[in-house]
């Protein structure tokens, strides 16, 4: 993780994390079976505009990681006024995977989300991105219930 800086961030983050979000979106597209078209119209706009409304509603942290400059990594988290901290997004660029950067950015969020009081933590793990169980787990996130969606198109 040599070279690598965080910087730890409020909603104003969100304007440096389009380009690695739009990278994590086709991610989820590649990956869905049934829902490509939700990705395909899916936007960093509508995203970043949810994401600025549970941030007037609670909390929201964003952790950013840097290589000389560029931001090559993201963690947004936010909190409920139910004191409920979910790790909203996370991504890494693939060719600065393997580093540690993904559990330096896990590991910020959760601190905040201590910081914070967080009674509960919880991610969604997208049909297609299981793989990432695995990430998750060594923070102590296991799958609690699978939520079937049905799409008119």
């Amino acid at each position: 993780m040599s070279g690598i800086v965080f910087t730890e961030m409020d909603e104003q983050g969100l304007g440096l994390i389009g380009a690695l979000w739009a990278q994590l979106n086709r991610h989820h597209m590649d990956r869905s079976t049934h829902f490509k078209d939700h990705y395909q119209k899916f936007t960093f706009e509508k995203r970043k505009t949810a994401l600025l409304k549970k941030a007037a509603a609670g909390k929201l942290h964003v952790c950013l990681a840097c290589d000389s400059g560029r931001t090559v990594g993201y963690c947004v988290a936010s909190l409920s006024a139910e004191e409920e901290v979910e790790i909203e997004s996370l991504f890494v660029d693939e060719g600065h995977r393997r580093r540690g950067i993904g559990d330096g950015l896990m590991r910020r969020a959760l601190a905040w989300a201590d910081a914070q009081g967080a009674k509960i933590r919880k991610v969604e793990v997208a049909k297609g991105n299981e793989a990432a169980f695995r990430f998750y787990e060594k923070y102590g996130f296991f799958p609690r219930k699978t939520v079937l969606q049905y799409q008119r198109g």
